[in-house]
């Protein structure tokens, strides 16, 4: 594909991307950022305000709880499966590989849930809550604001399974990264544009040592890694050892939400095979990475709609599900 025709597509992917969304159709009923004004009105106070605290207390929380409505969407929708515990017969998402000794914050969203537990028993979803935080932590990071369609209820069951696989991991091919998008109603715009998430937070050793040794079974580094990033990132993170060292995914300016994620990519300097491959593997986002290091309001823009169509992924509304009174358990 020509570069000319290559950026015209994904211009028009951009065009036509929908202008969201102050109500988001679902199956059995709507979203809307209003949903609560009347049954709780200090709800997304309340949600602030705590996630607020939590960030100001450690910087990497906004990362963090940012990701916890990522995977949670991803399996079964946004229904707050992820939030459950272990318990009888019901084994936790907590426990899958991309989850396990690595989703954090949920302390977070207990004290939220307690605090609107007291305000407002029995009315504020824990999925509600997840995309609320996600958007607060986006914002306190220095990221886009957008009005969040609310009304997900909580689901009564979590998926172990559909944890360890439809969540992108960071060694999977790009073609795999965007058919687990796609399977959510995900396209290759989100896909870029959500990946920009990784300009704040922390990734562990473990998740891309095999870039740094042995990328493709052949004991050499990854040759699309900068090799002086690369000799740095070798002296924490060795052969064998040091799975939980922490690295920053975007070391320009790893606690601001920002676009220099993707000007690190075009310096082949991305954390994370899953990031670098943006840039490498596929045309369409390899123009989107181009795009947004160069534009950072048409990332924020394009960011904040992405994240509203991923928080629409299969919510549970009307009498479906439950509202929890404690997110890590069913209501008995």
């Amino acid at each position: 594909m020509s570069q000319f025709m290559s950026l015209f597509l994904v211009l028009s992917l951009i065009a036509f991307a929908p202008l969201c969304c102050f109500s988001s159709k679902t199956h059995g009923g709507y979203l809307y950022p209003q949903f609560y004004d009347h049954s709780c009105p200090n709800a997304q106070q309340i949600v602030k305000s705590i996630v607020a605290d939590a960030v100001a207390k450690e910087a990497r929380m906004a990362a963090s709880l940012l990701r916890l409505h990522f995977h949670d969407c991803f399996v079964q929708g946004c229904d707050a499966s992820l939030l459950l515990d272990s318990r009888g017969s019901l084994v936790s998402e907590k426990r899958s590989n991309p989850n396990r000794n690595s989703a954090r914050g949920f302390e977070v969203l207990d004290e939220i849930k307690s605090a609107l537990e007291k305000e407002c028993p029995l009315t504020v979803s824990c999925a509600d809550i997840v995309a609320l935080a996600a958007r607060d932590s986006t914002i306190l990071a220095g990221g886009p604001s957008w009005e969040v369609p609310l009304g997900r209820r909580d689901s009564r069951g979590a998926s172990l399974s559909g944890s360890n696989n439809n969540i992108p991991a960071p060694n999977n091919t790009f073609q795999t990264i965007l058919t687990k998008f796609k399977r959510q109603g995900l396209n290759v715009v989100d896909l870029v544009a959500l990946s920009g998430s990784h300009t704040i937070g922390d990734a562990r050793c473990t998740t891309f040592r095999q870039r740094l040794y042995n990328q493709s079974g052949n004991v050499l580094p990854d040759s699309t890694l900068d090799q002086s990033y690369a000799a740095q990132l070798r002296t924490r993170c060795p052969r064998s050892g040091g799975d939980e060292n922490l690295f920053f995914l975007d070391f320009v300016s790893p606690t601001k939400f920002d676009n220099s994620y993707f000007k690190n990519l075009l310096s082949s300097k991305g954390l994370l095979s899953s990031d670098q491959v943006l840039l490498t593997k596929n045309e369409a986002s390899m123009e989107l990475v181009k795009i947004y290091s160069e534009n950072n309001e048409l990332f924020f823009e394009q960011f904040a709609q992405s994240m509203i169509k991923m928080g629409n992924i299969s919510p549970l509304t009307g009498s479906r599900g439950e509202i929890r009174k404690n997110c890590r358990k069913i209501n008995s």
